[in-house]
């Protein structure tokens, strides 16, 4: 037990060297904020943030993640959004219209001619001249079905339909609303998430709640107004028949059509087919660029099913315009010359360099797709989390000192030894933690201060039997080596309830109770390292190099 290998020596102090040097960063990360806050452009660098090589105080071959601080620690912006998931019925409804008008079509001679009637926003209504005609008409618009796209797979059919006198009325099936309601959560949800990280916002916390709402949490973001400004922006793209420009927007549109107003032009309104040809879902990629006078613009481009119907509605309809309206404003009308066949083109309007830049990025993220209405909105000072700092900072220091002070009277020089591993076992954690880019919260500091006062146990457990070996008069080796010997399975055991206890938290919970988890089940597992080698090797050393003939512990 006493002996050990080189090779063992030289990996015990390589891990705690590497977990030391990971470490480190964080030292040096405070002083680059305090002496040059335009060097320490750390907030938009990504996911991982890591120390900005021109500081000049950390070499950048060197490794350079740290530890993230969340909303707690370091402020930024709470938000409780929910989704309002009835915009979808209505826009659901104005696409099907065209389908339903097209299928009736062939009809003609049986249900005569139809006509879109105003109705609610989840329902569709259509006249029919022939009243005689419904049956086939109704047979016709249920054809229009399909079966309903969800997890639970309830075979139901995702459109109901009826007739009311010489009216056809189509809604939403319940299974299919139930069916669509889940899916445009989670569509909102991976929107909101690709936009934040679109900007560089490190850490966000980004979680459903109940059946539709979404919580949104951002450490280091100046205001939840800010915030909102980021998720909010529609950034809806849309390409629309053009029925007629310089429309009075006093008038009614007329029944299947919307006035929308020009984004360049003020005073200037499109009266505009209310569906789409095609719409930004379609999108595959957009990019920032310039046209052909210098000028700032958007290229985009279609997948193959946006790209068919883009390039058959231009093959049709050459020499009639169409508007490219974002977010219920016409950036441009133009005239089609010619078949676009490819499926790609450019946005160009009055943009500057950074406006352009950021529509594209809100294009590439994808339109939400329902609108948001926020319930809670609260915004975390950098005062408050600077305050939790410090209550957990003197926390942290109190503890290790109470530590350090019991094991020095206790165990005395065996004590020191045991100090000297538990400062390393703090180093130790914040490696893990850096490495794997872990979010640092009040109950992450609470797991590690609980590791402070845990991660002696092992210690006492090796120090009281090496005393109970010295009763039975034995020599100091050979307590040593019993004392770890029989100590062993205790520690092992106890650790690994604690750790399955941990892993239970880390799975099962959620927020701030995985931080607190994360920082436990770390520190358990570098607690275990230092106690078991590292003290054991400092014992070691110091034995080989006294060689004493009596032991106190």
């Amino acid at each position: 037990m006493l002996q050990f290998d080189l090779w063992k020596r030289v990996l015990i102090w390589l891990v705690v060297a590497t977990g030391l040097l990971l470490a480190m960063p964080n030292l040096f990360y405070e002083r680059v904020e305090t002496r040059n806050d335009a060097v320490a452009t750390i907030e938009r660098e990504g996911a991982t943030p890591r120390l900005e090589a021109e500081a000049g105080l950390w070499p950048s071959w060197l490794p350079s993640g740290i530890v993230n601080l969340g909303l707690d620690l370091r402020g930024g912006a709470h938000l409780l959004a929910e989704v309002q998931v009835g915009d979808v019925y209505e826009s659901r409804m104005e696409s099907l219209w065209p389908e339903m008008r097209d299928a009736l079509r062939d009809e003609r001679d049986t249900v005569g001619t139809i006509r879109l009637q105003p109705s609610a926003p989840d329902e569709l209504r259509v006249r029919i001249s022939e009243p005689d005609g419904m049956a086939r008409a109704l047979q016709v618009a249920r054809g229009l079905a399909r079966p309903v796209t969800s997890l639970a797979g309830t075979g139901a059919q995702d459109l109901e339909v009826r007739g009311e006198g010489d009216e056809i009325v189509v809604t939403l099936s319940e299974a299919e609303k139930r069916a669509t309601d889940d899916r445009t959560v989670r569509q909102a949800l991976e929107i909101i998430r690709r936009r934040i990280d679109e900007v560089g916002t490190r850490e966000p916390t980004i979680q459903r709640q109940g059946a539709e709402r979404i919580l949104i949490q951002v450490p280091g973001i100046g205001s939840a107004a800010e915030l909102k400004e980021i998720i909010g922006t529609t950034a809806l793209l849309t390409f629309q028949p053009v029925v007629s420009r310089n429309a009075d927007p006093g008038e009614p549109p007329g029944i299947g059509n919307e006035i929308l107003p020009s984004l360049d032009e003020e005073g200037v309104f499109y009266n505009l087919e209310s569906a789409p040809v095609v719409t930004g879902e379609e999108l595959v990629d957009a990019q920032p660029a310039f046209d052909q006078n210098g000028r700032p613009a958007v290229n985009f481009r279609f997948n193959p099913t946006g790209a068919r119907k883009f390039g058959d509605y231009t093959a049709q309809n050459i020499g009639n315009p169409f508007a490219i309206v974002l977010d219920g404003e016409v950036i441009s009308a133009p005239v089609i010359q010619s078949h676009i066949p490819g499926g790609s083109g450019i946005i160009t309007g009055d943009f500057t360099v950074e406006e352009s830049t950021n529509l594209a990025v809100l294009l590439r993220a994808g339109a939400l797709p329902a609108g948001l209405e926020f319930l809670e909105e609260r915004t975390i000072g950098p005062e408050l989390g600077a305050d939790s700092i410090e209550a957990g900072r003197i926390a942290t220091m109190v503890a290790f000192a109470a530590v350090l002070v019991f094991m020095g009277l206790s165990y005395g020089l065996f004590g020191l030894f045991a100090n000297v591993a538990l400062i390393l076992n703090i180093g130790l954690i914040f490696g893990l933690l850096s490495l794997i880019g872990a979010t640092l919260t009040l109950p992450g500091i609470a797991g590690i201060v609980l590791t402070v006062g845990m991660a002696v146990d092992a210690n006492v457990l090796v120090f009281e039997r090496i005393r109970e070996e010295l009763r039975t008069a034995k020599g100091p080796a050979r307590a040593i080596e019993l004392g770890y010997e029989k100590a062993l399975s205790a520690i092992v055991d106890a650790n690994i309830t604690t750790f399955i206890t941990a892993l239970i938290l880390y799975v099962m919970g959620s927020g701030p109770v995985r931080g607190f988890a994360i920082t436990l089940g770390l520190g358990i597992l570098t607690s275990v390292f230092t106690a078991i080698f590292v003290t054991r090797l400092l014992v070691v050393m110091w034995f080989e190099r006294r060689r004493p003939k009596t032991l106190e512990v």
